[in-house]
């Protein structure tokens, strides 16, 4: 038996949105390709047919008799195929949720416990953002958030608390070296100080509550991020006043230790948030399950 081949789907696709828009160009817009993309598709289909399928009067562009019938015929087998790809596609989507949390809870919250949600639900397809400060989650492509803050900002969106927000010095094994004055301490190595914006309020809270001075910047050690002075913790270069959230993996795995109680932050909570509609979602109520199973595990 002879072996037949096939015209290139994209032609058929090409000719099926020319026929029925009747346009070159709005056959390209549809199919997200050039007008010379398009053109050229047909004409190949015509020559593999060695029959033309449409009326071409100036810029109009009709299907003509054969067109007609070979549109009837190839348009359903078509449509079959792009509900079935769809099908598979939106129900991929459909296991796929994008949440956002501050790049210092991602580094030192979500990533030592992703191993921990995979056997949870391994369905599960989260991407993580970082964007910061408020902003549309529907814009940004959000689907649910973790917010380091409060919900001044929040108030469209469905929030739910998760656990309060905890200060704490920490410093390295070595340099605290069994000392648990954190005053002691603090007086006798230099301090570790984030200064952006979100944390700059950090050590004042702290100092508030231990009635001290706050450290001067200018004879201490600055960073503009946590994830940096974590690190100066960690390789001994001084005491530094976190969230204790932060830190709990490098306290855990013994490259810091806590000194001193921890302080009662009020000025930032931790809080689930989402639009209210997403709470029809199977899968953001699962995430959610597990981000506050996660958030009321002991800090031991």
């Amino acid at each position: 038996m002879k072996k037949l081949t096939s015209a290139p789907l994209k032609s058929l696709y090409a000719f099926v949105a020319v026929a029925e828009t009747q346009s070159m160009t709005k056959a390209a817009h549809q199919l997200h390709v050039s007008h010379s993309a398009v053109s050229q598709s047909i004409k190949s289909l015509e020559s593999y047919l060695g029959q033309t399928l449409f009326n071409r009067t100036g810029r109009n562009i009709t299907l003509n008799a054969l067109g007609r019938s070979y549109y009837k015929r190839v348009a359903p087998p078509l449509e079959q195929i792009t509900r079935a790809t769809q099908h598979i596609v939106q129900n991929n989507l459909s296991h796929r949720l994008t949440l956002n949390m501050v790049n210092s809870l991602a580094m030192h919250w979500w990533i030592p416990r992703v191993h921990k949600l995979n056997q949870y639900a391994p369905n599960l397809d989260i991407r993580i953002s970082n964007l910061v400060g408020q902003f549309v989650m529907e814009n940004e492509g959000v689907d649910i958030a973790v917010i380091h803050g409060h919900t001044d900002d929040w108030q469209d969106y469905y929030c739910e608390k998760l656990a309060d927000d905890e200060l704490v010095m920490v410093a390295s094994p070595e340099l605290a070296n069994g000392q648990t004055d954190p005053i002691a301490l603090l007086e006798s190595h230099p301090a570790i100080i984030v200064t952006n914006d979100r944390r700059k309020h950090d050590w004042a809270i702290w100092c508030d509550k231990y009635q001290h001075s706050m450290p001067d910047p200018v004879n201490n050690l600055k960073f503009g991020a946590s994830i940096q002075a974590v690190q100066a913790a960690t390789r001994h270069l001084g005491v530094f006043v976190t969230h204790r959230i932060f830190v709990r993996e490098e306290v855990n795995q013994g490259y810091l230790v806590e000194v001193g109680e921890p302080v009662l932050n009020p000025k930032q909570k931790f809080y689930f948030a989402c639009q209210p509609s997403k709470l029809k979602n199977e899968n953001v109520l699962l995430i959610r399950n597990w981000i506050r199973r996660e958030f009321a595990l002991s800090p031991e």
